[in-house]
């Protein structure tokens, strides 16, 4: 299957954007040793890339909402069929297909954007002076000998950290600025890339299936230790791209994940207020039956120990009222009681 039409879609994003830059009057020439109109039309790519890709990444937060949800039935599973591991894949497989949930689709919008990431490695792979077909993928001529000699910080978009010294010498390149440049960019891509997988799994916690741990593992710790390999046979357009564009995940991510809260935190808010109903309730239920039920109820201002006991209430505090004053009778009711109880003792 021929990827041209990939080639074609990057070259002709990356050549919109660096007409537009030099449109709006940035400078071809080098400024700090950087072409920035190259520079950012790499940086614009990224962004038209993931303002495409935003509604996959809506479905990708949505997806791990889901799966978080039935984290009690797959747990539930998991000790149903614990040690029968056929049976259990079955289940589990039926539980996502009836609650239309995907564990791969997590995973989706870095899948998507690996054809991306291949289309501008090949495109800038082809930058050299000794490459005469110069016009493949709607090229031209003067951008293409612009985007070869093009740079950051004096070392070629180009140029890689393993650059031989024969690709160096074409593209009058100095060996220690491009390793210099290239070792320090391979450090924050793989820095920006632990971080993005990091804030996802802090916000939304290890997932309980063992297949999504090992994936959240595989993104945490495998992808960006591949990368202290893998980095070095990148060129620095290609690392500049993967940079910005785990700078915009994580943005994206803050926004997503602060806008719209996993439901792992609004369930642990949930049994926090549902704990302290239950500790009530038993004591409602103990009060019922205790003999100081009618005081109870007249704390909470429930309805039922007031109707269910309005009679033991009032002989009980009245009675005990009346009792009291007997032997001095005065003070019980100086309006009638005191003439008549004065007349019997005498």
């Amino acid at each position: 299957m021929s990827l041209d039409w990939i080639y074609y879609a990057i070259s002709w994003i990356l050549l919109r954007w660096q007409s537009l830059w030099d449109t709006l009057g940035i400078p071809d020439e080098k400024v700090l040793g950087t072409n920035w109109s190259w520079v950012l039309a790499i940086i614009c790519l990224v962004v038209t890339v993931r303002v495409i890709l935003f509604p996959v990444f809506v479905k990708q937060i949505k997806s791990q909402r889901a799966m978080q949800a039935l984290q009690p039935k797959v747990k539930a599973l998991q000790e149903k069929h614990k040690g029968d591991r056929e049976t259990l894949q079955k289940e589990m497989m039926e539980l996502y297909k009836t609650e239309k949930a995907n564990p791969l689709m997590g995973c989706l919008p870095m899948f998507l954007q690996i054809p991306v990431f291949l289309g501008l490695f090949h495109v800038l792979r082809r930058l050299s002076p000794t490459n005469t077909n110069t016009t493949l993928y709607g090229w031209t001529d003067a951008q293409f000998h612009d985007a070869t000699h093009a740079s950051l910080f004096y070392a070629p978009l180009a140029s890689k950290f393993g650059s031989t010294p024969q690709e160096l010498a074409a593209l009058h390149a100095n060996s220690t600025t491009v390793k210099v440049v290239a070792g320090i960019l391979v450090l924050v891509m793989m820095a920006t890339t632990y971080a993005t997988s990091r804030q996802m799994i802090l916000k939304t916690g290890w997932a309980e299936d063992p297949q999504q741990k090992m994936i959240q593992r595989l993104m945490l710790y495998g992808i960006p230790l591949s990368l202290l390999v893998s980095g070095s046979l990148f060129p620095i357009g290609v690392i500049i791209y993967w940079v910005t564009n785990n700078g915009f995940t994580l943005a994206q991510q803050q926004w997503v994940l602060r806008k719209f809260p996993p439901p792992q935190m609004a369930g642990k808010k949930g049994t926090g207020s549902s704990a302290k109903p239950a500790a009530s309730t038993p004591a409602k239920k103990s009060g019922d039956n205790s003999p100081k039920s009618p005081v109870q109820p007249s704390r909470t201002g429930g309805l039922f120990g007031r109707k269910a006991q309005p009679e033991p209430e009032t002989p009980v505090v009245d009675t005990s009222k009346k009792l009291a004053p007997r032997p001095g009778a005065k003070p019980v009711n100086p309006k009638k009681g005191a003439r008549p109880a004065s007349k019997p003792k005498g």
